[in-house]
């Protein structure tokens, strides 16, 4: 995951090359109060609630292609995305650098830990706006990352593809649709036939810093769930921001076949016609390891 994940110092020499855009998910307010010098802002990347239909993702992408293209994102620098910390806006930061390879854009990354682990490091935060030069977004959709909800409905009868759901534990078992609220969406469960990881499992948090288990743990991980590295699998949260990270943590333990469900459960809940499962599932237990 080198290539994925920058460390602070790895940061500071992009940066001082000039060859990076740095992207901060958080909240206008929270990057407003101080961020990392030369960041800009993009909210969207967390907020935005996708649909998978055929105009759902035209409107994603080109809604998200022009914002890139107005940060200076033009192919030749590398983005490099930023929140918090990697477990505490619902992995925004893995969703951003998932929607960059999505739309095709060549060089991304991920801050490793976040602005924790720059200010930890001795980084310095400031109030001043960068405005970077507008120009042409390189868009080359990389449609095998997304699957859409046909997709997953196609799935629920090819036991070659497996579901992974790794919403927090309220919302697999049924007693709340969202992180948003307890009825924010109109149906509580889980899409049938999926199995449950909680996104959290995949990462060891210590002082309020999170980082990804090894690709051993991980690949244990999986494997309690009958996931393996030569799996087909498709991957869904609620908006496909848990997915995503998620999505980072499974590729760097050799996972190669993984597909996001960016609609999710907001998307699949508001369908009447796609199946659900409520209530405890039936054939297997909530599993959630010990957080390490």
């Amino acid at each position: 995951m080198t290539d994925v994940l920058y460390t602070p110092d790895a940061l500071r020499q992009l940066q001082h090359n000039g060859n990076a855009v740095l992207i901060d998910v958080r909240s206008e307010e929270d990057f407003a109060k101080g961020h990392i010098p030369g960041a800009v802002n993009m909210p969207d990347i967390f907020t935005y609630l996708a649909e998978t239909s055929e105009s759902g993702l035209a409107s994603l992408q080109q809604k998200f292609s022009s914002l890139f293209a107005q940060y200076g994102l033009d192919g030749s620098k590398t983005a490099v995305v930023y929140e918090d910390a990697l477990h505490t806006r619902y992995g925004a930061s893995c969703r951003g650098y998932w929607i960059l390879q999505y739309l095709g854009y060549p060089k991304v990354g991920i801050l490793d830990g976040g602005l924790r682990a720059w200010l930890a490091s001795g980084g310095a935060l400031t109030q001043d706006i960068t405005h970077p030069a507008p120009t042409q977004f390189p868009l080359a959709i990389h449609h095998a990352l997304m699957a859409t909800r046909q997709d997953v409905f196609a799935a629920l009868t090819n036991p070659s593809i497996k579901l992974l759901d790794n919403r927090d534990k309220v919302e697999w078992l049924g007693e709340s649709s969202s992180p948003y609220g307890v009825d924010f969406a109109p149906r509580k469960g889980r899409i049938p036939g999926a199995v449950w990881i909680e996104w959290y499992s995949f990462m060891h948090t210590q002082d309020q810093e999170a980082r990804f288990k090894t690709p051993e743990d991980i690949r244990a991980l999986a494997a309690t769930r009958n996931l393996y590295p030569d799996d087909d699998i498709i991957i869904y949260c609620f908006k496909g921001a848990r997915a995503a990270n998620t999505y980072v943590a499974l590729a760097s333990a050799g996972f190669t076949k993984l597909r996001i469900y960016m609609g999710s459960w907001n998307e699949w809940s508001r369908h009447a016609d796609m199946p659900i499962e409520d209530g405890l599932p039936r054939a297997s237990v909530p599993y959630r390891p010990q957080q390490g």
